[in-house]
């Protein structure tokens, strides 16, 4: 699951580092200023697959593969609902929401463009992320790396193809960056419903293809509070985005790329919170209670070890990862602040995520929907906006690296209250069908 996060990451990065690097400052604020955008507009997206986890997870547990089987079904029929209407939404309001977040307007050019491609074809993104969810719950993490492997490599080839117009593609620059990324992406969510086909997971007939009104009630019962909470996320960040670009280009393409070193950096913690969400729901289903707790402690320990480490490194050269964004002096310069001061918060950060996997795990989401508000608007957005009027861009860093503090104990203190336990969804009379669960592994080979 790691290394399908990393290439996860690397597949979102190759555009920021080929654009970075060739096509120059403005073009690589305008792609830093697209992601925040492009969060938000999956955010609902991916409560639907953190619930999805949840609910498969839990009945694989229970070892009901009929509900698996429903599940996975509803989970792609809302997905693609989501889908169409997230792409049209995001391609006719791009420019009212690149100009609300005051992009710089030496980037704004070529901003609507990237953007304007990526929200076209956001729906594959959609899928693959719906894929990923359904085969996580089942344990199978080997899968997706596969499949987004392939995709990763297709990014890497099509990239500079596209961006430079090398024959038989036109130069098309940034365009070109967000396109090759979506063609890839949709490559990964064909071969991923293609195998979940192949392994049973789908079947095409007709009547497996309605909406069951229970697993869609769960799915948004946990699915919308886990969704509101990323967009309550992306709101921040969409407020914090706007915050940063009134400082101009040079702030706007440091936060970017910090914003990229934050992915890997904090990958570790997010697969073991998602590795979490999957094994507490398969225990719970299952009521090995004991187990449950063995998971938390483990994923505790794994966590704070290897953001540790990987904080050391961050604040010790950040110069050196910077350099493979930009040669730019002034963004790197800015940059090291960035990486500088929130390399502290990584470890809370870190637990924080772990934490919040144990209650989704359990289809808990209200409680983290709760304590991202708080830490967000609470927290980050006046902190930041208010230590950047005494400290300029370096009070927005400041400012950003309070709130996972807030976040890691206050998710903490809810674990400790116990009353996540009480909201396991799956009960012995949804069992019809007492069937063992699929061997994925094989299927995957």
């Amino acid at each position: 699951m790691f290394l399908g996060n990393a290439l996860q990451a690397l597949y979102n990065t190759v555009d920021s580092i080929w654009v970075g690097q060739f096509l120059g400052r403005d073009a690589l604020a305008a792609v830093s200023v697209s992601f925040p955008v492009i969060f938000a507009t999956i955010a609902v997206a991916m409560g639907i697959a953190m619930a999805t986890t949840a609910l498969v997870a839990q009945h694989a547990g229970a070892r009901d593969m009929l509900m698996v089987r429903k599940t996975v079904t509803n989970s792609l029929l809302i997905t693609g609902a989501l889908g169409v209407v997230s792409s049209i939404v995001g391609v006719s309001m791009r420019i009212p929401l690149l100009r609300l977040i005051r992009t710089p307007p030496e980037a704004m050019a070529q901003a609507q463009s990237y953007l304007g491609i990526v929200m076209a074809g956001i729906t594959a993104t959609f899928f693959y992320n719906a894929v990923s969810a359904i085969l996580r719950g089942l344990g199978d993490s080997r899968t997706p790396l596969i499949f987004l492997t392939y995709a990763t490599v297709l990014n890497i080839i099509l990239d500079p193809l596209m961006i430079f117009g090398v024959w038989p593609f036109p130069r098309m620059g940034v365009s070109g960056a967000a396109l090759a990324t979506i063609i890839a992406q949709a490559v990964s969510a064909f071969l991923g419903i293609r195998h979940m086909a192949k392994i049973g997971l789908i079947k095409w007939e007709r009547e497996e293809w309605t909406l069951d009104r229970q697993i869609v009630g769960q799915t948004f019962g946990i699915g919308l509070p886990a969704g509101i909470q990323q967009i309550i996320v992306s709101m921040g960040m969409l407020t914090v985005t706007s915050l940063v670009n009134r400082f101009g280009a040079v702030v706007t393409a440091a936060f970017g790329v910090g914003g990229r070193i934050d992915q890997f950096v904090t990958m570790p913690a997010m697969t073991v919170g998602l590795s979490v969400t999957a094994l507490v729901g398969q225990n719970l289903g299952a009521r090995k209670f004991d187990r449950v707790r063995e998971v938390v402690r483990s994923s505790v320990y794994l966590t704070i070890g290897i953001t540790g480490v990987i904080s050391v490194v961050v604040i010790a050269i950040p110069h050196v990862l910077l350099r493979m964004f930009t040669s730019d002096a002034a963004v790197i310069a800015e940059g090291t602040k960035y990486l500088r001061t929130l390399g502290f918060a990584y470890i809370p950060m870190a637990l924080m995520f772990t934490l919040a996997g144990i209650m989704r795990g359990a289809g808990d989401t209200v409680p983290s929907m709760i304590i991202s508000l708080v830490t967000l608007w609470a927290v980050r957005v006046p902190a930041a906006l208010y230590l950047s009027r005494i400290f300029g861009s370096e009070g927005l860093w400041l400012g950003m690296a309070a709130s996972p503090v807030m976040g890691m104990l206050l998710n903490y203190a809810y674990y400790l209250s116990g009353r996540w336990k009480n909201r396991v969804l799956t009960r012995s009379t949804f069992r019809r069908e007492n069937l063992p669960v699929p061997d994925i592994q094989d299927g995957a080979q």
